[in-house]
């Protein structure tokens, strides 16, 4: 087994070498202060590069080189323990193989394809550009991650439609924070089915890496699809069971989904899934001052309420009414815990997937009215909310009306939150302040975006 022995310890020297050499010769091994001039020379450092990133990944290979110089040097140490043994036997070829396969070969090689996938930045932009390379592509090695990120210049080198030469796809900045999260996402194989694996998505966007990156891979829909119930019926009926991917709920059916069933999944809007219910908001009087009926806000603006937004969680109940009323609705929906997404849109309403911290995808100053509840409440931090409301105001029209439906919040933030909301100095149409408990109060409101001067 001799030969084995020099084998082994030929490519240690070999990958000690190797790695010491390349690594030399970028200059990794020079002073801090001299790596930059090394890489750009004095006058091409350039701040906004991700040098943080760039010494991750570097470093990342440097352990991946040690790990398998490490793992070959005990192989070598206890081949030499147990050399009489071995002198004694033969190790069949086919093991032999495989261990060169999967403990030198294939370690040897990620840790090769990692050293080149390493990009430093160049200087050769065209146009306006400043530097061809995107500062983010060290802190991944998904090569679908990767090549999402990296700029793609315009076919023909001519300047787009938007006025630039390349289209640069983007992902937030907390997709760093989620590295091995995004990096799960983004692992499959092109034009293949993607994974089941929507919640890891939606945490993703939950946890601010939004928006997320465009996959090139298919996504799995049931089997057993059946076409959606006419809108006259789908308004106000449950959907087919069969149309809903259930993976990942904790019901695999509608009727489980019942406000009297603990362990449905999810505790806000208990009763949505309930048509019976659903049926009866916004349009029976109640005995509550802060329960305004959709009649009464569309009263306010005689046919000038036409396109909107619901902002909140829920089934689509509020765009069903208004769409009765021929006003046309747009519900934000996350699926926390339950099918929302897909109960809005079989009931011939349209679901957006957007969360808190995500601008909407609207103009400015296009919406005719704003309307929330149920989600956006007294548990929101307040830099948050201003953020969030400003956004509002900016897709908002002049005239248009914001409805803030049942916000409750603790009685001693009340006067913060009134002061957020007034802040606009919106034309007040309605207002009403009633408790919900001992320390907590309901506030609702309709108020007027008005006119402002260029």
């Amino acid at each position: 087994m001799g030969w084995l022995q020099i084998l082994l310890g030929t490519l240690v020297i070999f990958v000690s070498i190797s790695s010491l050499y390349t690594f030399y010769s970028a200059g990794f091994f020079l002073h801090k202060e001299d790596i930059c001039h090394h890489f750009y020379g004095v006058q091409d450092v350039y701040d906004g590069f991700d040098i943080r990133s760039l010494s991750e990944r570097v470093e990342e290979v440097l352990n991946k080189m040690e790990n398998l110089q490490e793992k070959l040097e005990k192989t070598v140490q206890q081949m030499e323990k147990n050399k009489g043994e071995l002198q004694r036997t033969t190790i069949p070829g086919l093991e032999y193989k495989k261990f060169l396969e999967e403990e030198v070969i294939r370690p040897l090689y990620i840790a090769h394809i990692s050293l080149r996938q390493i990009r430093l930045p160049k200087f050769e932009g065209i146009g306006n550009s400043t530097m061809k390379e995107e500062p983010l592509i060290n802190a991944f090695l998904t090569e679908e991650i990767r090549k999402y990120i990296t700029p793609k210049d315009n076919r023909f080198e001519k300047v787009n439609i938007y006025g630039t030469e390349k289209i640069h796809n983007t992902i937030g900045h907390t997709c760093v924070l989620m590295k091995k999260e995004l990096e799960e996402y983004m692992d499959y194989d092109i034009g293949s089915y993607c994974k089941d694996d929507w919640n890891l998505a939606q945490k993703l966007m939950v946890y601010g890496c939004d928006p997320l990156p465009r996959r090139r891979c298919l996504t799995r829909a049931s089997k057993v699809y059946q076409k959606p119930y006419p809108i006259n019926e789908s308004l106000w009926k449950l959907p087919d069971d069969r149309n809903v991917r259930w993976s990942n709920y904790q019901c695999r059916d509608f009727a489980c989904l019942s406000s009297k069933n603990l362990k449905r999944g999810f505790s806000k809007c208990t009763g949505c899934f309930e048509m019976e219910k659903e049926q009866l908001k916004w349009v029976n009087n109640s005995s509550l001052p802060v329960d305004f009926l959709i009649k009464d806000i569309l009263a306010i603006k005689p046919g000038e309420i036409r396109i909107g937004i619901d902002f909140g969680v829920g089934t689509g109940t509020f765009a069903a009414r208004m769409r009765e009323l021929n006003v046309t609705i747009i519900s934000t929906a996350l699926n926390l815990g339950a099918p929302f997404s897909e109960t809005i849109a079989l009931r011939g309403l349209i679901p957006l997937y957007a969360t808190l911290n995500q601008r909407l995808p609207f103009f400015d100053n296009t919406m005719d009215l704003i309307h929330t509840t149920g989600f956006m409440d007294g548990w929101i931090d307040f830099m948050l909310m201003d953020f969030i409301l400003f956004d509002w105001d900016r897709i908002l029209r002049a005239g248009g009306l914001l409805w803030i439906d049942r916000f409750f919040c603790q009685k001693k933030d009340l006067d913060d939150y009134m002061y957020m909301f007034l802040q606009f100095r919106y034309k007040k149409h309605k207002w009403a302040i009633a408790p919900k408990s001992k320390d907590v109060v309901f506030l609702s409101a309709v108020l007027e975006k008005p006119p402002r001067g260029i």
